[in-house]
């Protein structure tokens, strides 16, 4: 388990190399392609590369009247009216609620007798090759190589979530 620092550290030193080139789409299922280096910190010229996908859920938007019929399951009649007149109030809040799956199954962990920069470097070549809009090349920490992910996923939502709210009024949807 990572002590605070650590978890610290791994947020502060993740890097996007090469970022996805596509948001999370508003109306279904996208899969993210990641490819993560990190350094083997016990043995010189050591990279260790792993790569699999995440798969992020289509947004799901959450009203307030939505969220105060989540929370009063079992409560009476006078918590449902005071839930009714804050949703009245916050009738033009809408949060949008993200999803992601990550399959260990999914990953594929391999090492590299190199320095981390030229490793990186060859990685984004292959990732280019690819043209998947989707991929994304990371650095990071390896001892706290799932907190980069989580790191990356956060940053992925912040970037998407104006265009998916665009989409959702787009369509009347909010």
């Amino acid at each position: 388990m990572l002590s605070q620092d650590d978890f610290d550290y791994a947020l502060e030193n993740t890097r996007v190399i090469v970022p996805p080139r596509h948001r999370i789409e508003t109306f279904g299922t996208s899969v993210v392609n990641y490819y993560l280096v990190t350094e083997e910190m016990d043995a010189a010229n050591l990279s260790r590369v792993r790569e699999g996908q995440i798969h992020a859920e289509r947004p799901q938007i959450i009203t307030p009247s939505h969220m105060a019929r989540l929370l009063l399951e079992g409560f009476g009649e006078e918590a449902r009216e005071y839930a009714d007149s804050v949703a009245g109030r916050l009738r033009n809040l809408a949060i949008l609620k993200y999803g992601f799956r990550f399959r260990k199954a999914d990953a594929r962990t391999y090492d590299v007798a190199e320095p981390i920069g030229k490793t990186i470097e060859n990685v984004k070549r292959r990732v280019a090759a690819k043209d998947d809009p989707l991929s994304t090349v990371l650095a990071g920490v390896d001892d706290g190589w799932e907190v980069c992910l989580l790191r990356f996923m956060i940053d992925l939502i912040a970037a998407s979530a104006q265009g998916n709210l665009e989409d959702f009024r787009g369509r009347g949807l909010i």
